[in-house]
């Protein structure tokens, strides 16, 4: 095979791989995990020894340790996906197009990997497909700035710092570091924070709580900023009102010194 239609190859199996990882998210955000981080790092004594795809919660704090295959699933895959999830502490999971053959299937039920299994295809018209993009970048926009103008002014200010440390930081587990604190508690506060309106509950992965906390920054930020503009103004109106004052007692001063003056001349007549 020549060196071009290596490099097409491959292209297409890296565009066909973001594809299932993108359908993958949205499939476990609709059977409600959050998503907290993707492409996690494995690591071993200081050295990384794999990645998981993705890190999610079910809800109730159990986290999982997902691998995503544009594929179906052979046995090396469920060891891999075993042994990562074993180092990390957490659950294995799956999502596939189905097991390779029945040892794998075996093998994942012995070692209690749960697998989600995916369509083979997922057929959409391009008239359908131009529909959905249009209305999903709408209702992302909407979204957006609902939370702009939706959110409330006052905030308790614990999860002030929240939103500030999440908006700094680039994973859940950096995020509960810098707060001194482990994932579980953290997710627990931002599920306080879901409940009391300040985080939308739509909004489960982490890049999707770092926009949001970004964006609540920002207009706590312009809002400051139209706050001390609208201060200015009211101390310029107070000075032009002193000036004004003092023009007039300056006035009056210049009056009363023209008739002291007047006053000799009246004398010597």
């Amino acid at each position: 095979m020549s060196a071009g239609k290596k490099h097409v190859h491959a292209f297409g199996a890296s565009r066909r791989w973001l594809s299932s990882e993108r359908v993958a998210v949205s499939v476990l955000e609709e059977l409600g995990y959050n998503v907290l981080e993707m492409r996690k790092k494995v690591v071993v004594n200081e050295t990384v020894v794999g990645e998981v795809d993705a890190v999610v919660d079910d809800g109730t704090g159990q986290l999982f340790a997902v691998e995503i295959k544009a594929g179906k699933i052979d046995i090396s895959g469920i060891r891999q996906a075993y042994v990562n999830s074993v180092i990390l502490g957490m659950k294995p999971l799956v999502i596939c197009k189905g097991f390779a053959d029945d040892a794998a299937k075996e093998l994942a039920e012995k070692l209690g990997v749960k697998i989600i299994q995916l369509s083979d295809i997922f057929l959409v018209e391009s008239e359908e497909l131009e529909i959905i993009l249009r209305e999903v970048v709408e209702d992302a926009i909407a979204n957006y700035f609902e939370i702009f103008y939706g959110m409330p002014h006052n905030i308790n200010p614990s999860y002030m710092e929240i939103l500030k440390t999440v908006a700094e930081t680039a994973t859940i587990d950096e995020a509960a570091e810098r707060l001194g604190t482990d994932t579980r508690t953290l997710m627990k506060r931002i599920d306080e924070m879901r409940n009391a309106g300040i985080i939308p509950r739509w909004a489960k992965r982490y890049v999707a709580l770092k926009r949001i906390a970004q964006l609540f920054i920002q207009r706590q930020n312009i809002f400051k900023l139209m706050n001390d503009i609208a201060n200015y103004h009211e101390l310029l109106k107070s000075v032009e009102q002193q000036l004004n004052q003092l023009m007039q007692l300056l006035s009056t001063m210049q009056k009363q010194m023209d008739k002291i003056q007047q006053l000799p001349r009246q004398v010597s007549t």
